[in-house]
């Protein structure tokens, strides 16, 4: 971990700790409880018991793995629903294959990034590659729901396949913190995702003891997550590692700090920092479908009853 980096980051545009704007205070920090997916791959719900008012408009992020497969066993999920919102697939180590209804889809390995648009609706699956199943190997990635604004529930499927080569990549102003911006503008700095949604998705790697201060823009929200090793949020250096959900207050600038010794399985501090506008609209979800009210749920679970979200194609 990670699979995109740079050799020199002090090579990289820098990043300007700003003067003056005031750092969040870290509101909460929780952990993520652990729990098989799909056919039964690993994962850690993020953000789980995180009152959604916090969360607005993420929904939820699951981390996938990290697991080392032994040969057979990779897993995936089988064919699902989605409708009314988002899904952002990072992939930090191994394969993951997309498939639709639609005939959208494609293959995210090392460092890329699937963002797929459900609006009206659509049948997915996302499996490893018969030559990882056959293998086994590392996996390792991130999966986050952003929730549409009502006018946008039911526009078109589409998808974004941002490859890791297109991250934009910065460093924090000594060199010390690299950042890969995936959506979002940062210090005047822009990534590659585009949503309905305005939001910030970084994936930053910290080396020990440093620290990173970002600009935030005030009507967002904030939250950052341990990927791997541990350390500290906000100037108040609240502690949190990997496994562990920050919610931040308001506030115009965002700080994270690497512990001066990170643990031998990683020598830096990986961590994700998520912003966004909140929709502040009313948020209905169960299980596959993000919709407005009851009975727009209703009306997704019959629609998928009755094949209108698409079939399964042919093998």
């Amino acid at each position: 971990m990670p699979a995109v980096t740079a050799e020199n980051p002090l090579t990289l545009p820098r990043v300007t700790a700003p003067v003056g704007p005031a750092a969040r205070p870290v509101l909460a920090v929780s952990t993520a409880p652990a729990g098989f997916e799909g056919e039964g791959f690993p994962v850690r719900r993020a953000f789980a018991g995180i009152d959604y008012r916090h969360l607005d408009p993420f929904i939820m992020m699951d981390q996938m793995g990290e697991v080392d497969y032994a040969a057979g066993e990779p897993k995936g999920t089988p064919w699902h629903p989605h409708r009314g919102f988002e899904t952002v697939t990072y992939i930090i180590d191994g394969t993951f294959v997309h498939q639709d209804s639609h005939g959208g889809g494609g293959v995210i390995t090392d460092g890329d990034t699937q963002w797929m648009t459900a609006g009206s609706g659509l049948l997915h699956i996302e499996t490893p590659p018969e030559e990882l199943v056959v293998s086994g190997g590392l996996f390792h990635g991130l999966q986050l729901w952003v929730n549409l604004p009502a006018r946008d529930k039911m526009i078109a499927p589409k998808y974004q396949d941002i490859r890791g080569g297109n991250v934009k990549l910065l460093a924090s102003e000594d060199g010390g913190a690299l950042v890969r911006l995936i959506a979002g503008d940062v210090a005047g700095h822009s990534g590659p995702g585009a949503t309905h949604t305005p939001i910030t998705m970084i994936h930053a790697s910290l080396t020990p003891g440093a620290r990173l201060v970002l600009p935030w823009r005030p009507d967002f929200n904030a939250l950052a997550y341990g990927l791997a090793g541990h350390g500290t949020a906000g100037t108040e250096r609240r502690p949190f590692r990997s496994g562990q959900a920050v919610v931040f207050g308001a506030g115009d600038a965002l700080v994270v700090q690497a512990a001066d010794a990170q643990d031998s399985r990683s020598e830096r501090f990986e961590v994700v920092l998520l912003g966004g506008l909140p929709l502040r609209e009313p948020m209905m979800h169960y299980g596959p479908f993000v919709m407005n009210t009851h009975a727009e749920l209703a009306q997704a679970f019959d629609d998928f009853k009755a094949g209108r979200l698409g079939t399964i194609p042919a093998s």
